[in-house]
């Protein structure tokens, strides 16, 4: 189990700077993102030379590019916008070969029109499930095309926000190239320790398969946000039993400052020690 962090959590601009404090807190690899470069995280075109200076940053540090970002509101509810990130999307997925990667994340949105991290009471419709699989449909043709694979992650706020939801999404698509990526605290906001815990076994069972990567963010006591280890999720936990489930990819940690990267890779380091090795 390779130990990872979102390259924008370093104020460093560049691909090999960026990658290089990556490696320098401890990290052996990275989910990139084109802010990373001054850009968008999803801009209306890639340079190709610009997207081969991440593979050969890559390929200089030993920093594994893990994913790269590609979130934007798959369910917007102005057909416009959607059209708009799936065009930005298949410039991302042109450019994953040259960046070194093959996973794309993805944000399967809200119909919320601000906020793509935001609940809206008609994620739950049907009509929303249904123009979320028109997306996806179009999204995996585009993978396929580009020899890219995509992942979902449950997310409270979205219309795929819960394990049980990916799973429908994943035998809804069929597709190979449909992954998932699994962070516990995007899977409940306040929860007493045992549910909290049935609510990760849930999600591996459902998922286990499937993930292509895991997430290590936190929460705290009253539902908000810290870095790894300074919050109610039980990380020994999560990492056994994604072991026990086969999982032997990459655990990338986010929502956490430049400063704390440190510690954290510590934290995390140590616990996938314990479980079993890197």
């Amino acid at each position: 189990m390779r130990l990872g962090i979102f390259a924008k959590t370093f104020a460093a601009i560049g691909a090999e700077p960026a990658l290089r404090a990556v490696a320098a807190a401890g990290y052996e690899g990275a989910q990139f993102n084109l802010a990373c470069l001054g850009l968008p995280s999803m801009p209306d075109r890639i340079d190709p030379a610009v997207a081969a200076t991440i593979g050969a940053a890559s390929r200089e540090t030993g920093i594994v590019i893990e994913a790269v970002s590609g979130t934007y509101n798959m369910v917007h509810p102005d057909p416009a916008v959607r059209r708009r990130g799936m065009e930005r999307l298949e410039t991302l997925c042109a450019a994953t070969t040259a960046m070194g990667t093959r996973l794309v994340t993805l944000c399967t949105g809200t119909r919320d029109p601000v906020d793509q991290w935001r609940w809206h009471a008609d994620n739950a419709t049907p009509q929303a499930w249904r123009a979320l699989c028109t997306e996806m449909t179009k999204a995996l043709e585009i993978a396929e095309r580009f020899d890219a694979d995509l992942g979902i992650e449950p997310e409270l706020a979205n219309v795929v926000a819960s394990a049980a939801d990916a799973r429908r999404m994943i035998e809804t698509m069929a597709s190979p190239r449909l992954r998932v990526v699994l962070d516990p605290a995007n899977l409940f906001e306040v929860a007493e320790p045992a549910e909290r815990r049935r609510l990760v076994d849930e999600a591996v069972d459902l998922l286990a398969g499937s993930i292509a990567m895991a997430h290590a963010k936190d929460r705290d006591p009253k539902g908000g946000f810290t870095a790894a280890g300074r919050g109610v999720i039980d990380f020994p936990h999560f990492v056994a039993r994604l072991r026990s489930a086969g999982f032997d990819g990459p655990l990338v940690t986010h929502g956490l400052s430049e400063t704390e990267a440190r510690d954290v890779a510590a934290y995390l380091g140590g616990i996938v020690a314990e479980s079993g090795g890197r």
